[in-house]
Formats: structure tokens, C-alpha cells, sequence
């Protein structure tokens, strides 16, 4: 089997580790991992990692991520999201009255930069500890707020479900590292009802989207062979990163990881003159060193004093 990524519709009901597990013993490889966690009543788009493509899981952990939200208003749960346990119900005058204008205006002052305290249950550690094994214990652990930006936001479908509660859709485009269930909680404390997120696609992981995304159920009827066709390499993975390309020679070096002069292989211009589209980009440092054939054979950055390239990486071709 190839490395590269796979980009999965993760479907409802499972944990991303577990979509890792069942795509363990299909492809029968021994690294695999996603590039971010889904939390299991979540569904869309999870990246899957596969062979070498698991050292480059860093660059797609802070990109830019798109999600298609369901917000039930009137309701607050200990998760923020529909798997937690009620801890307040709105009384359904205060419900009654609210309009969907009035809850527009509220979500739609979520956008710009912002900080956002991550809730208590939530997959970050505290002292070696998960918070969300800690909220269990009775240990609710409070993060400090941490800066996150939204670029895009809005409020569609408002209605009442069937128990007299608002309901929502809401389309978000923000930085990696926050949390919509955060947001949907924050909503309801803005509007003075509570809230909690009630569903969750997410649309987009970094430059990979729902349109190109397989479901599992899908993968796991596909041949190995079917299967490593949808592998993307990890040069068009990495693609935002500028590229330097090795003959023969030098790929041989590269291979050693002998070292490697900026006069033997000039950097890259796209390095020089950034022009801030690189959303996903960890450091613009960073330079794909590829073959003829495309092949990523490492990942290298320019030493201080610009003569040399230092290792990050380097991959079996």
C-alpha cells in the first residue's frame, strides 16, 4: 500500500479512532491515523493518514475547517452538544418569544477573531489527563480562553422541532482548534435560554472537502487496489508548501540525508516573496523536496544563514 491521505465521510455513531481501526485491519498497514478528531455523534469530513503520510499530520491539524452545525435552542447540556446530560431547560415563554432576526444578529457577532474557553469535555489535557475523563470523575478542569477566528458564519432553517424548541442551521468557516460546540453554548447564554449543538458535519479539513470525501461504508466494499487509487499523494497533499525539485544525484543525498547547500538546489521564489494564501502552511519555511516523478522525497528548511537545508523529514520514495 502507497502513503498518502484518504478522506473519509466519517459516518455517525463511531469514534474517529475507530475509523482508524476498521481502516487498520481492511488495508493491513501498520501506521494509519487522522489528521484531527470527530467527535463520534459527528459526521463528514476525516482525514486518514496513511504509511509515511502519518509524519505529516502536523500540517493539517491547524487549517482552516468548514462546518454545517444544527443549534437546539432552550436546551443546555454538561457536553454542550446532544450527548451530554440536561442540566437546563428554558421556560417556553422565554422560547416564544425569541424571532429569528434576534437570533441572527446574535451569530452573526461571532465572526472575526475572538477567544474561546474550550469546554470540559474535550479531548485536551490536563496534568497527562483528557479533560473529558477528568469532567467524568466530577473534575470539571477550566481552560483558559484561547484565540481562535471565525471567517464566515450564518444562521439558516429556523424553526421549532417537534418539542416546541428553535432550531437552527449554521455554516461556519473558522481556524483550526475551535469548537462549535463552544460557540453553540455561547449562543444560548448571548440570547438567555441556553443552547446546545444538536448535529455536526464538518465540510471541510484544510483543503480537503465533503465533495471529495468516500464513505466508509464504501471504502470497506472497495478492492486494496480500488482503495490506494484514492490515496492522495503526499506531494499534492502538501502542495501549499513551495517545492524544489532533486536529479538523480542529489536525490541520492536526499535519500542519506546527507547535507544539502542552497547552491546545489536554489530556493524556492514562493519562499522568498510570500503572498499569505498559505492557510494551511505550519511554517513558510518549510519546502517539499520532490523527483522527477513528483515523488516527495523530504521536507527541509533553510538553516540561519540561508547556505544549507536542515531535515525535517525524509521519506522512502
Amino acid at each position: 500500500m502507497k502513503s498518502g491521505i484518504l478522506v473519509v465521510n466519517k459516518p455517525k455513531g463511531i469514534s474517529s479512532a475507530g475509523v482508524v481501526n476498521r481502516l487498520k485491519r481492511l488495508l493491513k498497514v501498520k501506521k494509519i491515523g487522522h489528521t484531527g478528531t470527530l467527535d463520534p455523534f459527528a459526521t463528514g469530513v476525516l482525514p486518514i493518514a496513511v504509511g509515511q503520510a502519518t509524519r505529516i499530520s502536523k500540517y493539517f491539524l491547524k487549517g482552516v475547517k468548514g462546518y454545517y452545525a444544527q443549534v437546539t435552542l432552550g436546551i443546555e447540556t454538561d457536553t454542550y452538544d446532544c450527548t451530554g446530560t440536561v442540566t437546563h431547560t428554558a421556560p417556553s415563554g422565554h422560547l416564544a418569544a425569541l424571532d429569528s432576526d434576534q437570533v441572527k444578529d446574535v451569530v452573526t457577532g461571532f465572526l472575526g477573531p475572538q477567544e474561546q474557553i474550550p469546554p470540559a469535555y474535550s479531548a485536551l489535557k490536563h496534568k497527562g489527563q483528557p479533560l473529558y475523563k477528568l469532567a467524568r470523575q466530577g473534575q470539571i478542569i477550566t481552560k483558559p480562553p484561547r484565540p481562535i477566528e471565525i471567517m464566515a458564519i450564518g444562521m439558516e432553517n429556523f424553526c421549532m422541532d417537534t418539542n416546541g424548541h428553535p432550531v437552527f442551521d449554521m455554516p461556519v468557516t473558522c481556524s483550526g482548534g475551535t469548537y462549535i460546540r463552544s460557540m453553540a453554548h455561547d449562543i444560548g447564554e448571548a440570547l438567555g435560554c441556553g443552547a446546545h449543538l444538536s448535529a455536526l458535519q464538518r465540510t471541510r479539513a484544510g483543503q480537503f472537502k465533503i465533495e471529495h470525501a468516500v464513505d466508509l461504508g464504501l471504502f470497506e466494499k472497495m478492492s486494496p487496489r480500488d482503495i490506494e487509487a484514492r490515496l492522495i499523494s503526499m506531494s499534492q497533499c502538501l502542495d501549499f508548501l513551495p517545492a524544489i525539485f532533486a536529479d538523480s544525484e542529489t536525490a541520492g543525498k536526499v535519500k542519506y540525508g546527507r547535507p544539502l547547500s542552497v547552491a546545489e538546489i536554489p530556493m524556492p521564489d514562493a519562499l522568498l516573496i510570500s503572498d499569505g494564501k498559505n492557510e494551511s502552511q505550519n511554517s513558510v519555511s518549510d519546502i517539499r523536496v520532490l523527483d522527477s516523478d513528483d515523488n516527495l522525497l523530504a521536507i527541509v528548511t533553510p538553516d540561519r544563514s540561508r547556505q544549507t537545508y536542515k531535515y525535517c523529514c525524509v521519506f522512502n520514495a
